[in-house]
């Protein structure tokens, strides 16, 4: 798929005094058809970007598009899985995917929200209330696909599941994307679990995006290298660490790395763990992922 899936310009969520803002100046672009990794601290603001391109709140100051238009105008295009997954207690899982059917007339595929309860060997007259949360959370995701929609927004989907229905899930949703051209955007601590799945990466940090674009191209930039304590310069330290006479630093290099230095492409989780532990290492967007318009103002 070509196009934009979400865009985001200064956008910015106050909650008020005492809570502060939850997201500031946040700009950021996410192309169409990716697979997108939302990752940061708890309170960062990872679930309030995600309510805000579902259309469930309104900015403080800022703007946010999904798929060309505003969320309210693209809500039909979009499933949304909060990390509560609010579902309606009294009906059955028959009931909802027969409601989840009647709401999405136009685009419902009962074969594969069928697909979906079935594969947790649920029982269709059970009622939603008596699920643990690993099931409501099959329910909830056969929800969602069952909507066929452009985007998901996916707020800690897997945290109930065990490995196991972790690991099937996981791969129906790598299946949905590459079929359908599905953008994916699905906030997760769990870092091991988007290696290999995740081929974006949006990491929010005191509620603004700092680093974000391919997780290859990310990867690419940065190296981490161990040998003797020495000057890095010219290039930006992430994190280092000493041991004795040895260091290791995580960088993104400018040019050529000079010295006796032993360099490899860090992990995904290396990565990612690195700049966590660094809040003040600068931002870095690749090209698809700047916001032109917040670029150029």
């Amino acid at each position: 798929m070509t196009g934009t899936a979400i865009e985001a310009t200064g956008l910015g969520k106050t909650y008020g005094r005492r809570r502060g803002w939850a997201l500031r100046n946040c700009s950021f672009r996410l192309p169409a058809g990716r697979v997108c990794a939302l990752v940061g601290p708890n309170g960062a603001g990872k679930s309030t970007l995600l309510a805000h391109a579902a259309g469930l709140l309104r900015p403080t100051e800022g703007a946010v598009q999904v798929l060309g238009h505003t969320p309210g105008a693209a809500r039909e295009r979009i499933a949304y899985v909060a990390q509560d997954k609010p579902l309606i207690g009294q009906l059955t899982i028959a009931d909802t995917l027969r409601l989840g059917r009647e709401l999405n007339p136009a685009r419902w595929d009962t074969a594969t929200a069928e697909r979906i309860v079935a594969g947790g060997k649920l029982d269709g007259g059970a009622t939603v209330r008596t699920l643990s949360g690993g099931q409501r959370t099959r329910v909830a995701l056969a929800l969602a696909l069952g909507k066929r929609p452009e985007l998901m927004l996916l707020d800690e989907p897997m945290a109930d599941l065990d490995p196991l229905a972790r690991h099937e899930l996981m791969g129906t949703l790598m299946s949905e994307a590459a079929e359908h051209g599905t953008t994916i955007v699905m906030s997760s601590h769990v870092l091991a679990e988007l290696e290999g799945a995740c081929d974006y990466l949006l990491l929010v940090e005191g509620g603004r995006i700092r680093l974000g674009g391919e997780t290859d191209d990310l990867l690419s930039a940065h190296t981490l290298l161990s040998g003797p304590v020495a000057e890095l310069a010219p290039h930006t330290v992430i994190e280092s660490r000493t041991t004795g006479r040895q260091m290791t630093a995580l960088v993104r290099r400018d040019g050529p790395v000079a010295g006796d230095w032993q360099s490899m492409e860090p992990s995904l989780e290396e990565l990612l763990l690195a700049h966590l532990r660094s809040p003040d290492a600068p931002l870095l967007l690749t090209p698809s992922a700047e916001n032109r318009t917040a670029v150029t103002a």
